[in-house]
């Protein structure tokens, strides 16, 4: 009977040892994957734990990677100050239009009017920055974005099987006629060796190569690169922060444009991009995030949301 007890105590202290092992291996199991599955979702919102040695963009730059398309005008523009607005709706109710206005140079991107929006984002442009997918919905209103301002430059980009000199489509040939049409205009496309330029500096800023990340750069990051080689002093008008779309509760719904009040959620494309692996997403969180840095290196300051 002494026996008998005495094994069923092993027994007992031996399931008892084994269900604590149990417990703290499924506990260490469940730590492990949820940690695992955290990093994962950071990674997929561009979230960089390593440091990235930041681009000097005043010495990377160079002007000489943007080609007349007409003439034989160069990219001389230089400015002390200038007003980077975004197409965000953040900018609507803003009444910042009357500053915009007042500052040396103002930036504009794709096909952002003025027309009926004059108080929230001004009315002059000195510089246009489009994407070769904007090409047609510019050229197709000339009184808004090519008869509007005096001395105005447009810069466009895109691959050089879209836009180059030697490319066979019609793209090229719609901006040659554009700039021989409009006097007032000083046209540029960026040139293949420095679009490779903006791939590199893409993933030297974040880890990520471009094309095997399946990232398509944004007009945005193009547009903020320029402006850091041309103005002394950016303020960036409708620009949310990196973490504006991952906050709890989540924002509330702001058009992906200011000119389309119909069109998509800013936050739900911001994160549909950034988390996007079948096909290719622009990744618009990491961009701002580099942007982020550039702003303590490069007189940068956002308003409308200021951040």
């Amino acid at each position: 009977m002494g026996l008998r007890l005495v094994d069923k105590g092993h027994h007992s202290q031996r399931m008892a040892i084994f269900g604590a092992v149990f417990i703290i291996t499924t506990l260490l199991i469940l730590y492990s994957s949820n940690t695992g599955n955290d990093l994962y979702d950071s990674f997929k919102v561009g979230v960089y734990h390593e440091a990235i040695k930041t681009t000097n963009l005043k010495k990377w730059a160079g002007k000489e990677g943007y080609i007349p398309v007409f003439s034989n005008k160069s990219m001389a523009l230089h400015c002390r100050q200038c007003a980077l607005v975004m197409s965000s709706s953040h900018v609507l109710s803003s009444h910042a239009g009357e500053e915009i206005d007042h500052s040396e140079c103002v930036i504009r991107m794709n096909d952002a009017p003025t027309t009926g929006f004059e108080a929230d984002v001004g009315n002059r442009t000195s510089l246009r920055v489009v994407a070769h997918s904007s090409v047609f919905r510019v050229i197709r209103k000339p009184q808004e974005f090519l008869n509007r301002s005096e001395n105005l430059s447009i810069i466009f980009w895109g691959p050089p099987t879209k836009i180059g000199r030697d490319a066979k489509g019609t793209l090229y040939r719609l901006i040659q006629r554009v700039s021989m049409t409009y006097s007032n205009l000083s046209i540029f496309t960026i040139s293949p060796s420095k679009m490779r330029k903006f791939d590199a500096l893409f993933q030297k800023e974040t880890g990520r190569d471009r094309q095997k990340s399946q990232s398509w750069l944004s007009t945005g990051w193009f547009t903020m690169v320029i402006s850091i080689e041309i103005c002394d002093n950016i303020k960036v008008y409708g620009m949310v922060p990196p973490n504006y779309c991952g906050k709890h509760p989540q924002p509330k719904r702001m058009p992906y444009h200011y000119y389309k009040p119909r069109g998509p959620d800013e936050c739900v494309t911001y994160l549909q991009n950034e988390k996007g692996r079948r096909g290719n997403h622009h990744r618009f969180i990491t961009e701002k995030q580099v942007f982020a840095r550039w702003a303590k290196l490069y007189n940068i300051t956002f308003t409308h949301p200021a951040w």
